[in-house]
């Protein structure tokens, strides 16, 4: 709710005594204080409106008193005498006298007023659910709850019926303790007061508890929440059938990467006739939205069959050469206009028995787009190592590769040396960056720098040999090199 008891003071030019009850306290309602029964919603206040005379014969009726608790006394007609002053004051009881309105003025006023703050926050809720509801479909549950935290300006803990975390937002390791302690009725000091807790489920079909810590409208958070709440429960208890789906692509996009007649088949058999296509790789900057997800999302907009899987974090696929430039200008717009963290990277045009090339390229482009944090980076535009690569023939791709033999394991494979010198190439030499990006300790970062020196005798101070040591990570990665003996 908009309005809380200063700011309703405020409206009628009133004069505010505070008592118990804050002038911070949200408005719940309104009511004549002859039909008050019940009393305020802890945490709210209801403004009972009446006359000086009025409130001077409630405050003497000892039945009346239970009901009191919590509320605003509203004294409409004129000045509160000293009296009533002092029977509010000793009952301590929070008022807002209005010297100029009568009461049967006052009570319309503020119905108006509060219903029209109720209508606006209403709107507020609907419009929030639309957009957790598209959030939903894009991103699954870590979304919806990233989004929840945002609109709520605060933080959300999705807990399962275990009080283990399934995801949070803008929370803590305290606002985490806060959200268990809290859910399981936990007898231990909560930090951080006016917490929500909302069962996801009904009865014994609970499955999870959706904690928030709101700063914004109560009332609001509250509604949304509930909403969030339901979504939730659809969510957790829908049947993972795009799993099968999943894994079947997975298989596929297999057999494309072999290449040969078998993948032109395979591409014709799922619906894709192209005479040539373009490798893409995506990659996303936030946990809170899944890439596959969003990938999935642009080809159904561009009528496309979904030739994609997922590896290691990031989308692989394939789409027709015409609709290769309107996939990238779609994540161009989407990250000028709406800010949306993916990185895309695209290879050149293939044949359907020849693929495993573009997909080299397209995840080659993608590295280069997430260093330089850039939408979309076409591998054709790499015009200086790839350009240079490209260039090279066979033995002398080969020699600079090699440069980095020493670093390599005996089974031929990339070692955490090479991994290590490719980071820290990419993030410019920065310590702390390189090692974050490692999940390492900057002490071993040195420490394995130090080993690559000596392994292949470069210096990270000397520029030429930065530039040949990233060459030769680029040739090793480099699709028509030929293997090193």
């Amino acid at each position: 709710m908009a309005y809380d008891v200063r700011s309703i003071a405020e409206y009628l030019d009133a004069e505010l005594v505070v008592g118990a009850v804050d002038g911070a306290t949200p408005v719940e309602g309104a009511i004549p204080l002859a039909d008050l029964v019940v009393a305020s919603t802890p945490g709210y206040a209801t403004l009972a409106i009446a006359t000086a005379k009025e409130w001077a014969q409630a405050l003497d009726t000892d039945d009346r008193q239970p009901r009191l608790t919590g509320c605003v006394a509203v004294i409409a007609g004129g000045p509160a005498d000293p009296d009533i002053r002092a029977a509010l004051s000793g009952r301590d009881l929070t008022a807002v006298v209005v010297a100029e309105l009568a009461a049967d003025v006052v009570h319309p006023k503020l119905i108006a007023l509060i219903a029209a703050d109720h209508a606006a926050e209403d709107r507020r809720v609907t419009t929030g659910t639309k957009v957790l509801t598209q959030v939903a479909r894009r991103g699954g549950v870590v979304a919806v709850v990233a989004e929840l935290a945002h609109r709520i300006d605060g933080w959300a803990v999705l807990l399962d019926a275990h009080g283990e975390v399934i995801t949070t937002a803008g929370a803590g390791s305290l606002h985490v303790r806060d959200a268990g302690s809290v859910a399981f009725g936990r007898r231990v000091r909560i930090r951080h007061p006016g917490l929500q807790v909302h069962p996801v489920g009904q009865g014994e079909d609970v499955s999870a508890y959706l904690v928030i810590g709101a700063r914004g409208s109560t009332s609001r958070s509250r509604d949304l929440a509930s909403q969030v709440a339901a979504l939730l429960d659809l969510l957790l208890h829908t049947p993972n059938h795009p799993a099968t789906e999943r894994l079947g692509r997975e298989v596929m996009l297999s057999t494309l990467l072999r290449g040969g007649a078998e993948a032109a088949t395979l591409l014709r058999r799922w619906g894709v006739h192209d005479p040539s296509l373009t490798a893409f790789a995506v990659s996303s900057q936030s946990r809170a939205i899944d890439p596959e997800r969003q990938t999935i999302r642009w080809l159904d907009e561009l009528g496309a069959v979904h030739v994609v899987s997922a590896e290691r974090g990031r989308v692989l696929g394939f789409i027709g050469d015409d609709r290769a430039t309107e996939l990238a200008t779609m994540v161009e717009r989407l990250s000028a206009d709406a800010g949306m963290p993916l990185r895309m990277g695209l290879g050149s045009s293939a044949k359907p028995e020849a693929l495993a090339r573009s997909a080299a390229e397209a995840r080659q482009a993608l590295e280069i787009a997430v260093v330089d944090s850039r939408p979309v980076v076409w591998y054709r535009t790499l015009a200086t190592v790839s350009y240079v690569l490209d260039h090279l023939d066979d033995s002398a791709t080969t020699r600079i590769a090699a440069v980095l033999d020493p670093l390599r394991d005996d089974g031929g494979r990339h070692g955490e040396l090479v991994r290590t010198l490719e980071v820290y190439l990419a993030e410019h030499g920065a310590w702390g960056s390189s090692a974050s990006r490692l999940q390492i300790h900057r002490q071993t970062l040195a420490a394995r720098i130090q080993r690559i020196e000596e392994l292949t005798g470069l210096s990270m101070s000397s520029p030429d040999d930065r530039a040949a040591a990233w060459l030769a990570i680029r040739a090793l990665k480099s699709p028509v090199r030929p293997r090193v003996g």
